[in-house]
């Protein structure tokens, strides 16, 4: 059970990181295998950002989806 509810979550934010970043593919998420600074360094070859701003975006949206199940 449990590793159907982190499969819904890491759905969830791959989808939300999508909608922040469009240009990021499964392919991207696949490449990271759960590696946070690969997926930040795929994010900002594709859009320049900081990894600072990076690491800030993702980190918000693993608070909401927290929020989430908490609610």
């Amino acid at each position: 059970m449990a590793d159907l509810r982190t499969e819904g979550k890491i759905d969830r934010i791959k989808g939300r990181a999508r909608s922040i970043w469009g240009d990021l593919t499964d392919d991207d998420f696949d490449q990271a295998r759960g590696n946070t600074e690969n997926l930040i360094g795929r994010i900002k070859e594709k859009t320049g950002e900081t990894r600072d701003e990076i690491r800030r975006k993702l980190n918000e949206l693993f608070d909401e989806d927290e929020a989430t199940d908490a609610s």
